[in-house]
């Protein structure tokens, strides 16, 4: 994709079975469909985009995001299309790069990209699609748009100024869940390693916490694993501990680099000594970093016993069959990270983006689509978040797919399904298949 205009004619033919689809991506775009890159500035001056497909006429826009993935050829884009209504992908200001990601912060990119939507193309109705961590930050969104000012929020996780209530945040028409998981701080909640003893040495382990260790039930896959309740308390407990240590780190790096920033900003600091004033201005403007080793340590993504009901799923996480092995990998989740980035994003105990709570605020109209071999977000996990929302008019269901909707025809299901929801409750195009409701 290039810019706006039609659609190129690879995208208009057919391909044979599902060559040049990835886990996120569509092989082919309706005939006639224009893509058009759209260009946001946030209300604190950030940039970021979106790309919207249309064929004209749609009265009502499809929104998806995630805080660091780039769905701009999201696989869902197709059907809606072509079931008369726009879809627009919009890349966040942390697109491919989350390790400064604020989720406050990204807030503003999607309220400057929900007003441009409603304001200058003309959309009567905006439906959110939050698909897997893009799900938490939607009904994040939703939740804040939702909440009248003066009482939105007014920081970042990290404490410090930014005010929601200053900000237009036209709230959405309705909300679409597809494959989202509890959210990025709720995942690391439950898939950090607690074994960690020494956070400067990926390598130190305490065995009595370490779910690869066969003492504590682990076996090597594809063999099953099998978990003692005492050791998931145990084990949950000290993911908990772990976490809260992160925080207080975090915690603790911030308010050092804003105490030096209040020093370099005080009266009289251009009276001090060139030295002193290096010094201060050095510890003011210093950027840290935290390398949170062994991210891929969920019981359950070798224990299929936990979160059992409606599952399909086979022993694995999302990222392969061997966890034991990525947990020592040099990716991983939320590995590198600022404090703020941390605490906002991937601490379970800090951010205020828990899908289950945001959703409590949700009470349009509202879809849940799980799948049941998802190693990400459970079925059960789907199940809490219908639970949560009070919206009178919710619907869940769920497909046979994995976190991605594989294999492809459980995802085309899937998507019929978002289709089937959204006909009867939201206008499409003149002249579309589905005509003007």
């Amino acid at each position: 994709m290039t810019g706006s205009g039609e659609a190129s004619a690879a995208d208009e033919q057919p391909r044979v079975g599902t060559v040049g689809i990835g886990v996120v991506d569509f092989d082919r775009l309706p005939a006639g469909t224009a893509s058009t890159v759209v260009p946001i500035r946030a209300a604190d001056g950030a940039a970021s985009r979106g790309v919207l497909y249309a064929r004209g006429g749609e009265k009502t826009v499809m929104v998806v995001s995630h805080p660091r993935g780039d769905l701009s050829r999201f696989y869902a884009a197709p059907a809606i299309v072509e079931a008369g209504y726009a879809f627009y992908a919009h890349q966040t200001r942390t697109l491919n790069n989350d390790v400064d990601c604020e989720h406050e912060r990204l807030l503003l990119d999607l309220a400057a990209a929900l007003t441009h939507l409603r304001d200058e193309r003309g959309f009567d109705r905006v439906i959110l699609l939050g698909n897997s961590g893009g799900g938490s930050l939607m009904a994040f969104y939703q939740q804040q748009a939702s909440t009248p000012p003066p009482d939105r929020l007014r920081d970042t996780a990290a404490g410090e100024p930014l005010d929601l209530n200053e900000v237009a945040m036209p709230k959405a028409d309705g909300v679409v869940l597809l494959g989202a998981h509890p959210g990025q701080g709720s995942f690391m909640l439950r898939a950090i390693d607690p074994s960690v003893i020494d956070e400067g040495d990926p390598l130190a382990v305490d065995p009595d916490l370490d779910m690869y260790n066969a003492a504590n039930g682990y076996r090597e896959p594809p063999a099953p694993s099998t978990y003692s309740e005492e050791f998931l308390q145990r084990y949950r407990a000290a993911q908990r501990a772990r976490v809260a240590r992160l925080d207080a780190r975090a915690r603790g790096l911030i308010a050092e680099q804003r105490r030096y920033r209040e020093m370099r900003d005080a009266p009289g600091f251009a009276d001090l000594p060139i030295e002193e004033r290096t010094r201060i201005t050095r510890r003011a403007t210093v950027g840290h970093y935290l390398v949170v080793h062994r991210t891929e340590a969920d019981p359950a993504y070798l224990d299929v016993r936990l979160h059992a009901e409606r599952s399909t799923r086979r022993a694995a996480s999302i990222l392969g069959p061997r966890p034991d092995e990525i947990n020592y990998a040099p990716g991983g989740f939320g590995r590198l990270v600022t404090p703020r980035a941390w605490l906002s994003t991937w601490s379970g105990l800090s951010t205020r983006a828990v899908l289950v709570e945001s959703l409590k605020s949700v009470d349009v109209p509202l879809l849940l689509v799980g799948f049941t071999g998802d190693n990400l977000g459970f079925p059960d996990d789907t199940q809490a978040q219908y639970d949560a929302s009070p919206a009178a008019d919710k619907t869940i269901r769920f497909h046979d797919g994995d976190h991605f909707g594989f294999p492809v025809v459980q995802r085309e299901k899937a998507l019929q399904t978002v289709v089937d929801w959204l006909t009867p409750r939201f206008p499409a195009a003149s002249g579309s298949p589905e005509g003007v409701r």
